[in-house]
């Protein structure tokens, strides 16, 4: 066999094995990616009703005789108060409170008896007689008959109804509104009252914060709560007795801010008590002060939360906290999202992500339930979480809830859950791990629902709550309560500036906590009345501006379930990069309006992919939805202005209408633009470019409407269209990028064509065929690279390196649309200090035969790449990576074999000057040093920022992803990866410079020749 054969025959062997191995790279990213679909099981609530609605019942004025203790006084306090707002009285009642254990002494059940003019309320203790004080005041302020309640009334079906904080402490500053794009978590609640320096507590904000709190609990109690979580835990505790001694050093300001706070806060958890409200103290897990840390690494060699010794700390400060406040009723521990976005900058009390595993989960819950139960206190966890296995996803999957909480069923525990299979998302299932578990179970419900413009627009969900509790109820007899956050959820400063109970449109929401807390109490609750109830309360007495308002309320979710989402792509469970992401992707999140090829891709193809007119049905919600909030509309606006109780609360209903119709109609046009543009990539339709093009006109026009009337308005703030714009900027060049990418295309097609045929015709005398002539040869039998340089003219050496080197840099270039210089840099940057390297390895030798290969091959890579830029544009190359699984196997497949195959070709033809180890070396050292300094650069930059600074140039990921949860948190990228990236590099370096040295050559009989010179004389001679 000849020595041309043999290498033929191990090229091919070579290319095999490349293909081999960029098969495997396609199908590792394709795992990666995880990209599936899975049909979702909706809930299947009741349609709403309008209720006929009564004409209002004047309540009587009220004389009381009742007990006199402090829960019953605020409770009649309530009711005088709701007998104030009526629009008048009738009459005179008594009203008489009997406690008589020997009647009723069932939790909170209680009886009426009487008549308009008597009545009297008995129960077994204070939790009954008050429930039936505020069930009057309810009546009242419904405008309803008092004598309807007439009559035994059983225990709440669930006892335990906790609320979150509202909006307690918190300042209604605009100009921590105005900018919109604070995506902090932390509710900076007390922010005025804590000081750092002392005596840390300004006496006069804790005043005001005190009779915030006060007013907060009466509202809640008149609502139906009985529990509260307060924010907080490590800020009240000393650690003075902590197991192995004191946590804080003498003269630590931590253990005087913790006695300062706690003696602040006491009377607030005293004021609950005394008012009949559980507390709760509300706390991420691991929470920690720079002391604490310390300590604990110190103590177990790091944050071990594995250890039991560690949470020994903790409840070492629970028994310390427990013992100075015995108000205090038990914790509750989130381990699910911690770190910086929960921060308040300035004060040393923060959180970690160290709770991440089952057996970490189960020590620390074994740690507090055993300190609770020897404390007579509770524990309540969240199964919100993050993490490796089992425990990134309790919260959704019965069998990993099972591996994480099966067996710990101390009575002290009560594990809570929220009632949708994910986030607070319509479409999302019911949350099917509440119907499992041994333990106490609580549901959680949002009431300013953050991920449906945080509770800006009208959204009654008293349907889908009584059909969740009460499937919930049927399944699982351990449930016991529910916890509705008024206010919380998500950033409190990136969308409206409405505050629970302090300023905005904040009634709007004030339904949702009512419907969840009647329900509570008895799940099978009228809750079109309930919905009555609330119009009338804050609207109007007028029944028929009432039944307006209710019919509007029912179509409220119609409107949110069809216009903030694309129901197509939302009723599917979607699995991509290990995660399930949520059913509203292209807003990501809360109110940035998405413009990245990956969300937006895969969208369409799951839109495409759900019936025979997809894209059709679901631009069509669009326009349904819209219609919806038009209706909704004119029945708001034809009631009788003089029937409301106030013209600014019917100003404000019909201008959170309006501001509705004009979101819904800008997310109408956003919606046929982008499922346009992902049919037009998919099908290569002419018609249905030239449908995007339209849309895309008439999604920029409303987009500066939009931003022209609500840009800077606290109550109605505008979208985040940045995210989109960048979008439409980069789907607007994908036309112009095709084109370039085919003119491209066709260049270098004839360079290879010439070169193909200038090696066996006259052609190669033509100026630059002979350059053409020797990158086809190199590149494709590298060992003829020497022999394929012979006798160039200058000019064609230099069109070597010219031709190759040009078109990399414009291939890449028009993959980026032109918009991404960093992308170019790093990518040119490696390449050419890939190329000197090279050189300098090179030195007095010729380069022109690497040069040949290394150009050659680098050709053949951009032909690939620029045959997939031909159709439509970028976008398209990234609709069909993101989109069809074959196309992105084959495309890496060769891809990565050619980019392989640059190196190899590259050491194939060194080796005809230095030979095949030294060669190798010179190889390997130009890959190391290529990537050693482009991954020095970015993780000096830091690679959260050079990848937030890519990726909004290429558009790839949700342009909100960096700014709100960052991308190396949301994908689990270790920040050091650029280190060991450089790490790797240098090693190549390190490896390639040892066998490119020469090493001792053996000794040479006299008279025969060095391979190695004569590879450099016939080098010299060409």
């Amino acid at each position: 066999m000849t020595t041309a054969r043999r290498r033929g025959i191990l090229a091919l062997v070579t290319a095999i094995i490349l293909l081999a191995l960029g098969a495997g790279a396609a199908f590792a990213v394709g795992d990666a990616l995880g990209i599936r679909t899975e049909p979702s099981a909706q809930m299947e609530p009741a349609a709403p009703v309008v209720p006929v609605v009564a004409e209002p019942v004047l309540p009587p004025s009220f004389t009381f005789d009742a007990p006199d203790t402090e829960r019953v006084s605020v409770a009649l306090e309530e009711l005088t108060d709701a007998v104030a707002a009526a629009s008048g009285t009738s009459g005179e009642a008594v009203l008489t409170v009997r406690i008589d254990p020997t009647l009723i002494a069932t939790d909170d059940a209680y009886a009426i008896e009487g008549d308009t003019a008597a009545l009297l309320i008995r129960a077994g203790d204070e939790d009954g007689v008050t429930r039936g004080i505020y069930d009057l005041s309810n009546q009242v302020r419904a405008a309803a008959p008092l004598t309807d309640l007439i009559g035994e009334h059983e225990a709440s079906r669930l006892p335990l109804r906790m609320t979150d904080l509202g909006a307690v402490g918190v300042i209604p500053d605009p100009a921590e509104w105005e900018s919109g794009d604070d995506y902090s978590h932390a509710s900076k609640a007390f922010a005025a009252v804590m000081q750092p320096e002392p005596p840390y507590v300004d006496q006069t904000a804790l005043a005001a914060a005190f009779e915030d709190f006060d007013g907060f609990l009466r509202h809640s109690l008149a609502n139906g709560f009985n529990a509260v979580a307060f924010p907080g835990f490590v800020e009240y505790v000393t650690f003075d007795g902590a197991p192995d001694g004191p946590v804080y050093a003498d003269g630590d300001d931590h253990r005087d801010k913790a006695l300062a706070l706690r003696e602040a806060y006491a009377p607030f958890w005293d004021r609950a008590d005394e008012l009949g409200m559980k507390v709760f103290l509300r706390t991420d897990m691991l929470a920690l002060t720079g002391p604490l840390e310390q300590h604990l690494t110190h103590e177990f060699g790091s944050l071990d939360t594995e250890n039991p010794d560690l949470w020994s700390v903790y409840t070492a400060g629970l028994d310390e906290l427990y013992d100075a406040v015995p108000a205090l009723d038990g914790v509750l521990i989130r381990i699910g999202e911690a770190g910086p976005v929960y921060d308040v900058g300035g004060w040393d009390y923060y959180s970690a992500l160290e709770v991440t595993s089952v057996d970490a989960v189960r020590t620390m819950l074994e740690a507090f339930t055993a300190q609770a139960e020897a404390s007579d206190r509770e524990v309540i966890f969240r199964t919100w979480s993050v993490g490796v296995g089992a425990v990134g996803d309790m919260h959704t999957n019965p069998a990993s809830y099972e591996a994480v909480l099966g067996g710990i069923d101390s009575p002290a525990l009560i594990v809570s859950t929220k009632y949708t299979l994910g986030d607070f998302y319509t479409w999302l299932p019911l949350n099917d791990t509440l119907e499992q578990g041994a333990q106490r179970r609580i549901v959680e419900f949002q009431s300013r629902r953050e991920f449906e413009n945080f509770g800006a627009f009208p959204n009654d969900l008293g349907p889908q709550y009584q059909w969740a509790l009460q499937q919930l109820i049927a399944q699982n007899d351990q449930l016991e309560g529910v916890w509705v956050w008024t206010q919380d959820g998500g950033p409190w400063r990136a969308g409206p500036m409405s505050l629970y109970l302090k300023s905005g449109f904040w009634q709007l929401y004030e339904l949702n906590t009512q419907l969840a807390a009647s329900l509570a109490q008895n799940p099978e609750a009228d809750v079109a009345g309930i919905t009555a109830a609330w119009a009338r309360e804050y609207f109007s007495e007028d029944p028929a501006t009432v039944e307006a308002i209710v019919e509007a309320m029912t179509h409220s979710r119609e409107a949110i379930a069809q216009g903030m989402y694309v129901p197509q792509f939302a009723a599917q469970r979607v699995f991509a990069i290990g995660l399930e992401p949520p059913p509203m992707m292209w807003i990501f999140e809360w109110d940035i309006l998405t413009g990245d090829s990956a969300v937006l891709d895969v969208l369409y193809s799951i839109v495409r992919d759900s019936g025979s007119d997809g894209v059709g049905a679901a631009i069509g919600d669009g326009a349904e939805a819209v219609a919806a909030v038009e209706q909704m509309h004119g029945l708001v606006s034809q009631t009788d202005a003089a029937t409301w109780r106030s013209s600014e609360m019917r100003a404000a209903f019909l201008d959170t209408l309006g501001y509705e119709l004009d979101t819904l109609r800008l997310l109408e046009a956003y919606r046929a633009m982008i499922l346009h543009q992902g049919q037009w990539h998919d099908t290569l339709s002419s018609d249905a470019h030239a449908q995007w093009d339209a849309d895309r006109i008439a999604y920029e026009q409303r987009a500066a409407e939009h931003l022209a009337k609500y840009e800077g308005n606290l109550d109605y703030p505008a979208f985040n269209l940045t995210a989109a714009q960048l979008g439409v900027e980069r789907a607007v060049r994908d036309e112009p990028m095709a084109w370039i990418a085919r003119v491209l295309l066709v260049l270098a097609l004839a360079w290879v064509v010439i070169g193909m045929l200038a090696a066996r015709t006259r052609l190669v005398a033509k100026p630059g065929a002979a350059a053409a002539r020797a990158t086809w040869i190199a590149s494709t039998r590298p060992w003829r690279a020497r022999e394929s340089t012979l006798g160039m003219l200058e000019l064609d050496r230099w069109l070597l390196l010219i031709v190759p080197a040009g078109l990399l840099i414009a291939t890449r270039a028009v993959q980026t649309s032109l918009l991404s210089w960093t992308h170019l840099a790093v990518i040119i940057g490696a390449w050419v200090v890939f190329a000197l390297v090279l050189r300098l390895f090179v030195w007095e030798r010729s380069p022109w035969p690497v040069i040949a290969a290394v150009g050659g091959v680098v050709m053949l890579r951009c032909i690939v790449t620029l045959f997939a830029l031909s159709f439509t544009g970028p976008g398209g190359y990234w609709f069909a990576f993101w989109t069809d699984p074959l196309l992105r196997t084959v495309y890496i497949s060769v891809a990565f074999a050619l980019f392989v195959w640059v190196f190899v070709a590259a050491g194939w033809a060194l080796s005809a000057q230095v030979r095949a180890r030294r060669a190798t070396g010179y190889v390997l050292a130009a890959v190391g040093a290529g990537l050693l300094v482009p991954a020095v650069v970015v993780g000096a930059i830091g690679l959260e920022t050079a990848l937030t600074l890519w990726n909004d140039e290429m558009g790839l990921l949700p342009w909100g992803l960096a700014r709100i949860l960052g991308i190396t948190t949301y994908l689990e990228i270790p920040s050091v990866t650029p280190w060991a990236a450089a790490a790797f590099g240098g090693a190549l370096l390190v490896v390639g410079l040892l066998l490119a040295v020469p090493w001792r050559r053996r000794r040479v009989p006299a008279g025969a020749s060095r391979p190695e010179a004569r590879g450099d004389a016939g080098t010299s001679a060409s």
